[in-house]
C-alpha cells in the first residue's frame, strides 16, 4: 500500500487520480493506441514508477474503481444473514456498480465511449463482467447448495442479474449520463427480481455422516416370511 497521503475529499491518493486524468485526457487528444505510458507520466508529472505503483497496465487506467467496487461487492455479499432473500440481495450488490458509474458521470461517458472505439479495452471489460458475474454466482451457490439444481440456478441468475444490469447501464451512458441512473437499474432488476425472487430457501441437507448415523427398528411377527420382513423395512425407509 502507497504511504502517500490520501486526499480526504475522495480518500483517493491524488497522484492515482493525477495518472487517470492525464491518461484520459491523452485519449482524447490522441486516442488510446497512440498514448504510451511514458506520455501518461510525463502529462501527470511523475516516472514510470509511479504509474505501475497503481496501474498494472495501460489497460488498467481505464477502469481504475473495478477493483474496489468488486471488493465491496464481494464484502457485501459476505456480510449477508441466512435470513437475506438471496435475488433481493444479488440485486442489491449489483447496484453497487451503477452507483460507481453514477459517481462520475462524465467519466463514465468518456469510457464508454472510449471502450467503443477500442477492441482491447472491450475485452478487457467483459473480463471485468465475468469477475462480477462470477463473484453473484458464488454466493448464490451456497445459498442454493441444498437444491438439486442449485448450480444451475444460481448460474442462471447471476448472468440474469449482470444483463439486466449492464442494458440499464448502457442505456444510460448512451443518454450521456442524464437522468437517475438508479431509477433504470431499479426498473431492470425488477424484472430478475420478478421471475427468480421470493422463493424460500430450502434447509441445508443431512450430511452423509449423519445419514449413516440413522437407526431403523422393524418389529415383525415370529415367522413372518423373509420378503414381508424386507418389504416393511423397504417402507420405513421409504417414508424416513
Amino acid at each position: 500500500m502507497s504511504s502517500e497521503k490520501a486526499d480526504p475529499g475522495n480518500g483517493k491518493p491524488p497522484m492515482r487520480d493525477a495518472l487517470v486524468a492525464a491518461a484520459f485526457r491523452l485519449f482524447l487528444e490522441r486516442g488510446y493506441e497512440q498514448t504510451t505510458v511514458d506520455d501518461i507520466v510525463a502529462l501527470a508529472g511523475v516516472g514510470r514508477r509511479s504509474f505501475f505503483r497503481y496501474f498494472p497496465s495501460k489497460e488498467d487506467v481505464v477502469f481504475p474503481d473495478h477493483e474496489r467496487c468488486l471488493a465491496d461487492m464481494t464484502a457485501f455479499l459476505a456480510a449477508g444473514a441466512d435470513g437475506d432473500e438471496p435475488v433481493r440481495r444479488v440485486c442489491d450488490a449489483a447496484r453497487l456498480v451503477m452507483r460507481m458509474y453514477a459517481e462520475n458521470p462524465t467519466f463514465s461517458v468518456q469510457r464508454y465511449r472510449l471502450t467503443k472505439q477500442v477492441p482491447g479495452l472491450r475485452a478487457y471489460e467483459l473480463s471485468v463482467v465475468w469477475r462480477y458475474e462470477r463473484a453473484l454466482a458464488e454466493y448464490l451457490r451456497r445459498r442454493f447448495a441444498a437444491r438439486r439444481d442449485g448450480t444451475l440456478r444460481a448460474d442462471v441468475i447471476a448472468a440474469a442479474v449482470v444483463a439486466a444490469h449492464n442494458n440499464a447501464l448502457r442505456s444510460w451512458l448512451r443518454s450521456d449520463g442524464r437522468g437517475e441512473a438508479s431509477a433504470a437499474v431499479d426498473h431492470a432488476l425488477a424484472y430478475v427480481q420478478s421471475a427468480f425472487g421470493g422463493e424460500p430457501v430450502p434447509p441445508a441437507e443431512e450430511s452423509a455422516e449423519e445419514r449413516a448415523d440413522d437407526v431403523v427398528v422393524v418389529v415383525s411377527r415370529r415367522g413372518a416370511p423373509l420378503w414381508r420382513v424386507v418389504q416393511e423395512i423397504e417402507s420405513v425407509m421409504g417414508r424416513s
